[in-house]
């Protein structure tokens, strides 16, 4: 029984620290909590795919801004007509003729009720919403990278912990073979042990699905295969120390608030165009054509005209069409001044529930190691009792249950308290690369907004770098 103590202590010692979790036996090449943030900072497709429609919302800029810029428009046509006219004392003439036209027309709007503004100034509100929409997703990908490493973390160090239970149940089943071999232990002993180690082998098996499971969400999560990964330690130094300071911040930092807030300024810009429809508009317009040939006359060989001009146009009523929208306008910017108050709300639970859960995580650690103490003792009480047959195999088995349970329940715990670090962090809107001081590029949504913005032509999609 001395041996097998022995042994089970040993299988279980690798846990025991209180700081870190246990290492798990993962494929070759180190691997730390801020390389895989960079990883997915970089792989995820999530993330790149909100990069790309943050760029898709940079060109609405450029759209709006075509309202202030000329519209010209090239024709040519080629076609050949038979004539045939019949004149009073001239007789009939008739043949083919060839008609060549070409032309140009511009186009340029000089009043529009202020229309191009108010878009413009609404395409740039879009953009800075996109941006902390595209920040909020950065959030949420790290988090879930977090998350991920730390299951899986965790799900390793559950693994090895229940193969050394195995190996202890099996070992405690040959002693006890043997003791009921010599007469020192009866059936009922057997029979204990045998189904303690059964169930130690069903945990074993749904600790490696899980361990799966996980090895799965880390490649979804973070775009690569997991190495070997290493422990990782709670991030509170980012975070502000009280939960009054971390309400605060979230209210001026939190991406979900401040997408909130320029959302209402589109709504804004939106009735402001929608109350532009009637206003006149003012257009100047000019054209030149030149024509060979005519379809009209055979004696036609030439013929230029050129004409500029104003277009003055002002609405009297259409329908009600510009009142109604003007109408649906306002409606829309009632509901986005709600739902800012909606997102407040929502962060600053959001932040009090995070905080919550931190202050939970970390007592669950100084009551785990508590127990997995207690355990500990407890454990080597009753085997030192089972000895001098004080205990039962019985007594010896839910022993040693109740300090793998402990030492599963203190690495649960630790993978708590880092998540619960990040997760505050997160719910004050200061989770990013910059903060965490990742050794990473950061991808920067103003660099390809200045790329597009004063664009007059070209199809070319410059990547933001």
């Amino acid at each position: 029984m001395l041996r097998g103590r022995s042994r089970y202590l040993f299988a279980l010692q690798a846990s025991a620290a209180i700081s870190v979790l246990l290492l798990a036996s993962l494929p070759a090449g180190a691997e730390t909590l801020d390389q895989a943030l960079v990883q997915s900072y970089q792989n995820n497709p999530q993330l790149n795919a909100q990069r790309a429609a943050a760029r898709a919302t940079d060109e609405n800029v450029a759209i709006a801004l075509g309202g202030y810029r000329p519209r010209l428009t090239a024709t040519g046509s080629l076609s050949e007509v038979y004539l045939e006219n019949v004149a009073r004392g001239a007789g009939r003439t008739a043949g083919e003729n060839a008609v060549t036209s070409v032309g140009a027309t511009g186009t340029q709007t000089l009043l529009n009720g202020f229309q191009t503004g108010n878009r413009t100034r609404q395409a740039e509100s879009q953009v800075f919403a996109a941006r902390e929409t595209l920040r909020s997703t950065e959030q949420t990908v790290l988090l879930s990278a977090v998350t991920a490493y730390m299951n899986l973390l965790r799900d390793g160090a559950v693994l090895e912990l229940q193969r050394s239970n195995v190996n202890v149940l099996e070992a405690t089943l040959r002693q006890t073979r043997d003791r009921f071999s010599a007469g020192e232990v009866t059936r009922t002993d057997v029979a204990q042990a045998e189904s303690r180690l059964a169930a130690g082998r069903s945990q074993l098996l749904t600790a490696e699905s899980n361990y799966v499971t996980s090895k799965a969400q880390y490649r979804q999560v973070i775009g690569v295969e997991a190495g070997k990964l290493t422990p990782a330690m709670p991030v509170d130094r980012f975070s502000p120390r009280t939960l009054d300071g971390a309400r605060r911040r979230a209210a001026t930092e939190h991406p979900t608030i401040t997408v909130a807030n320029y959302n209402v300024d589109v709504a804004v810009f939106q009735v402001k165009v929608a109350e532009g429809a009637l206003y006149p508009t003012l257009q100047l317009q000019g054209s030149v054509n030149k024509s060979f040939g005519s379809t009209t006359n055979l004696n036609n060989l030439q013929n230029f005209s050129a004409s500029i001009g104003g277009q003055l146009s002002v609405p009297i009523y259409q329908g009600g069409q510009e009142y109604a929208t003007i109408r649906q306008a306002k409606e829309t910017l009632g509901q986005r001044r709600l739902d800012l108050d909606t997102a407040r709300d929502q962060v600053q639970s959001n932040v009090a529930q995070a905080w919550g859960q931190l202050e939970a995580a970390k007592a669950q650690i100084e009551s785990t190691t508590a127990q997995v103490n207690a355990a500990e003792i407890a454990l080597n009480g009753v085997r030192e009792e089972a000895r001098v047959g004080q205990r039962t195999t019985l007594d010896v088995l839910n022993a040693q249950q109740d300090l793998v349970n402990a030492r599963v329940a203190l690495v649960t715990a630790q993978r708590d308290r880092v998540v619960a670090s990040y997760t505050v962090l997160a719910a004050t809107g200061a989770f990013s690369p910059q903060v965490l001081g990742l050794k990473v590029q950061g991808y920067d949504p103003v660099t390809h907004y200045h790329q597009v913005r004063d664009n007059w032509a070209g199809v070319r999609t410059p990547d933001g770098r």
